[in-house]
């Protein structure tokens, strides 16, 4: 029973968030703030009600409502008739005669269709309580989430009883575990719940056995008859040492992992996290939907490539939806499983482009297309001599890479350009595409004329090339002092540059000596 739709309301990062998910397997990619965790947040409490392990009821906090709907409801107040902050999730099933408990039109679609809704929303006798709030409330404060309830139902408007919901979820995350007295307590948890009833009754029985020996040890003994003469400052009563026999300090709290007789804990963390993962992936054998946090994390070409298969191979019964930043899992998942996340909200699969784009995507490795959507600006340049000049004249610009400031220079052949502008537009990704004049600047506006907000170049017929561009706002002096020539005119130093091209490019990017930049790279690299 897979997810069709996930929609998000005001929830963290998310304010807004209408998401179709595929059957099986997805991948979700985006820059840093993009929502892709709040994402498997949300189709998790969706699915439990619950907060990082516990009911949400009881875990309400302002942190859980989108920043910027709650201070402009703040700030607006009921005076203007502003509606109170709702948070909502709403997960849509696929079309099943079996789910028709939880089908109706109780959804923000109106649509008569099977899911479920989480909303955390104001109680009405809370109102007039909140107006007071927010026309009294500071700059930047929170919600007051004691006035708000949460709602857990199904389309029908039944309330959900988490025993008839038709799908269980479960989040893996390795980087969410913690040790707690030398045992990975995330490992142990995965351990626990793999082995059988029958299993955890030997294992009891022998941890009692092994307190009971220490207990019976003679030098254990010894220590007790010896504490037990001392004076004590703690308590008039006798003290003595063993191992706490307490219900809550059974094995499990005890339990530590080894691997090659190493403990756990003190493995490289890119054997930790291959393991948890594998553990997890097995453990969760009963959870249909499943949520996995950046895969990549501290892994190995060779183990990742394992650990993916592992994955691939769980995708094929159930929903994995996965985030990550790595274009190795995205490559060997397929681009096609791909939803792009941008800002506010937005978001785009691959399957949503132009089909000659997408035939584009799907066979080009996916490095520079998570390039395009992880970086704050992109700039798209023709090819690499392009591209050092284009680092170069930012460097002099802002004093630092492009990296550095966010900006990514991404070389790719011109007739690419259009394929890179697609997934911009829709994503509304802040990228320039600088190109020659090649062909003249009629021709070029011509093959450009749905993407010319996008492009810049110099339209003078006389300078179709960025050498000839380079030469024409740079005295010979300064050309021959960059390359180490002593050309004796434009024309000799626009040959030799014409055929090193690459050398030519170096050369200006390693150079001491400044130059001046042709307008439409000056102005790509002014933000």
């Amino acid at each position: 029973m897979p997810i069709e739709r996930v929609i998000v309301r005001n929830f963290k990062s998310l304010a807004s968030l209408d998401l179709p998910l595929h059957p099986h397997l997805n991948i979700l990619v985006g820059d840093n703030e993009r929502g892709k965790s709040t994402v498997l947040e949300a189709i998790h409490a969706g699915l439990t009600c619950q907060w990082r392990g516990r009911n949400l009821m009881y875990e309400l906090s302002p942190s859980l409502f989108n920043n910027k709907v709650v201070a402009e409801y703040l700030k607006s107040g009921c005076a203007d008739g502003g509606e109170p902050p709702t948070l909502l999730i709403e997960l849509y099933f696929a079309d099943d005669p079996a789910l028709a408990l939880f089908r109706g039109t109780h959804n923000s679609r109106n649509q008569d269709v099977a899911g479920v809704s989480l909303s955390i929303e104001l109680d009405d006798a809370y109102h007039q309580a909140l107006c007071d709030y927010a026309a009294a409330a500071p700059h930047g404060a929170g919600l007051p989430v004691e006035y708000f309830r949460t709602h857990w139902r199904s389309f029908a408007g039944n309330g959900v009883v988490p025993r008839t919901l038709p799908a269980k979820s479960s989040i893996i995350d390795t980087h969410a575990s913690k040790s707690l007295s030398g045992a990975d307590r995330y490992v142990a948890t995965i351990i626990e719940a793999a082995i059988s009833a029958d299993d955890r009754v030997g294992l009891a029985a022998a941890y009692r056995k092994m307190r009971d020996d220490f207990a019976a040890n003679p030098r254990v003994q010894v220590l007790n008859e010896h504490l037990k003469a001392s004076p004590s400052a703690i308590s008039e009563k006798s003290l003595t040492v063993g191992i706490d026999t307490a219900s809550r300090s059974g094995w499990e709290s005890v339990l530590s992992p080894y691997l090659d007789q190493i403990p756990f804990s003190q493995a490289s963390l890119g054997e930790q996290s291959a393991a948890k993962m594998r553990l997890a992936l097995q453990a969760q054998s009963t959870s249909q939907v499943v949520l996995i946090e950046e895969p990549e994390n501290h892994l190995s070409f060779a183990n990742m490539a394992r650990l993916i298969e592992n994955i691939a191979k769980e995708a094929v019964d159930r929903q994995v939806i996965i985030t990550t930043h790595s274009s190795f899992v995205l490559n060997k998942l397929g681009l096609d499983k791909l939803t792009m996340l941008g800002a506010n909200g937005k978001h785009m699969r691959l399957d949503n482009l132009p089909p000659d784009t997408l035939n584009y995507f799907l066979k080009l490795p996916g490095h520079d297309t998570l390039r395009l959507l992880l970086a704050r600006r992109a700039i798209l340049v023709e090819g690499p001599s392009d591209e050092l000049i284009v680092q170069r004249a930012y460097i002099d610009r802002h004093g630092r890479a492009p990296l550095a400031g966010g900006v990514d220079v991404i070389s790719v052949k011109s007739l690419a350009f259009k394929r890179f502008l697609d997934i911009a537009r829709l994503l509304s990704i802040d990228v320039v595409a600088i190109t020659d004049n090649d062909g003249g600047p009629e021709q070029l506006k011509e093959r450009y004329a749905e993407y010319l907000d996008y492009i810049d170049y110099d339209d003078d017929p006389a300078a179709p090339s960025l050498e000839q561009q380079i030469l024409k706002v740079n005295e010979l002096s300064v050309i021959n002092t960059v390359l180490g020539k002593a050309f004796v005119d434009k024309a000799a130093a626009l040959a030799f540059m014409k055929a090193h091209k690459t050398e030519s490019a170096l050369a200006i990017f390693a150079s001491s000596q400044a130059i001046v930049y042709p307008g439409y790279i000056a102005r790509a690299v002014q933000q």
